[in-house]
């Protein structure tokens, strides 16, 4: 059997993003052999867990509580066939095993499946998989030889399926990563319309009104001179790509910042050209509720706490004094205290406590 003509390498290469994984690939494989079942199996090396897909007609209700029952998985030795070599079913019963002989009796045959093929192909990074079709006397030697010719570009299709995978549950943790630090970022063309972002960055959109997607995509700033100065900020970007990134404040309480930086390296991905990223970090909570939560966390009084909050950002004491209408003198006690309930030996460390607590992803 040649691999042309029926689509087979095609339904392949996309089955990893279908949902059934792989179903239109089986069942062209089932038509294409005369199968009864063929199935696709993942079982990686050093786990339990399986991943079964087949195509063929449902087994009768009797059959199915059979095998729930007694049998649970199918028992013959899969594992130790060798990568790449098809095996008839002669090959993988052993003829004085009584569980191998009775699932063949009891729940293959009575399906019509009395032959069956079957290989092994193994990705590089250890998951394993088995293609096999089954059914009667269709399944012989010509079989054998597709399974063969499929073999290579199997592995080829498991090896992209397990980095999409991979990266699919990189990019999930470092989105919850971001969403818990409320961080995120978005990619703008050169009108500043929105080309890519992270999901935190939708959930902003959603809860502040600080930006917002407006109309044909565009990142619109709530503020109309930030509005101007990002527009003209993308401009540049767009005329040089080595300009200097530049950091914008969107709001004081609650706080939030973004940096705003050329884009170097497109991506075949998207349909338009990004010519900068934006970085979004900020805080959900305002400044009065941060203060509630320094009480909370190192038993401040709330007069410390607010001025805990205010030198956490950095700002010296003199002017957090200022800003919060008290002496120097008294924002100086009240530091003392709160380098003392907090364990902080100055005002860089108290910085660093409060922005590694669990503040930072409350």
């Amino acid at each position: 059997m040649r691999l042309d003509d029926t689509g087979l390498l095609t339904a392949l290469h996309e089955g990893m993003f279908q949902q059934p994984l792989w179903q239109d690939f089986l069942e062209r494989l089932r038509q294409r052999t005369g199968a009864v079942y063929t199935t696709l199996v993942f079982r990686p090396i050093d786990e339990d867990a399986i991943v079964e897909l087949h195509a063929g007609p449902p087994p009768p209700a009797h059959i199915h509580n059979l095998f729930v029952e007694k049998y649970r998985r199918d028992p013959f030795p899969y594992r130790h066939m060798r990568e790449g070599r098809v095996y008839a079913l002669a090959e993988l019963i052993e003829p004085d095993n009584p569980v191998h002989q009775s699932f063949l009796t009891d729940l293959m045959v009575p399906q019509g499946m009395s032959d069956m093929r079957s290989v092994r192909v193994t990705e590089p990074s250890g998951v394993d998989a088995w293609l096999s079709c089954a059914g009667g006397r269709s399944i012989g030697p010509a079989v054998g030889a597709l399974l063969t010719a499929l073999a290579p570009h199997l592995r080829i299709a498991l090896r992209a399926f397990v980095a999409l995978e991979r990266e699919k549950l990189r990019s999930t943790l470092t989105s919850e990563a971001f969403g818990r630090l409320n961080f995120g970022w978005l990619t703008l063309d050169a009108r500043c319309r929105i080309v890519d972002m992270t999901a935190h960055v939708e959930q902003l959109f959603q809860r502040t009104s600080l930006l917002r997607r407006g109309r044909y995509d565009r990142l619109t700033p709530a503020s109309p001179a930030l509005d101007r100065e990002l527009t003209a900020l993308i401009k540049h970007f767009a005329a040089d790509p080595d300009a200097r990134p530049k950091a914008l404040n969107l709001s004081r309480d609650p706080w939030m910042d973004m940096l705003v930086a050329p884009m170097r390296g497109g991506s075949v991905a998207t349909g338009s050209t990004p010519v900068a990223i934006a970085y979004l970090s900020g805080d959900r909570w305002s400044q009065a509720d941060r203060c509630d939560q320094l009480v909370d966390l190192f038993g401040l009084l709330p007069s410390e706490a607010r001025l805990a909050w205010v030198i956490a950002q950095g700002i010296p004491i003199s002017d957090a004094a200022e800003t919060l209408g008290l002496t120097v003198e008294t924002a100086r006690n009240y530091s003392k205290r709160i380098y003392a309930k907090t364990g902080a030996r100055g005002q860089a460390e108290l910085v660093r406590i409060v922005l590694t607590s669990v503040l930072a992803i409350a």
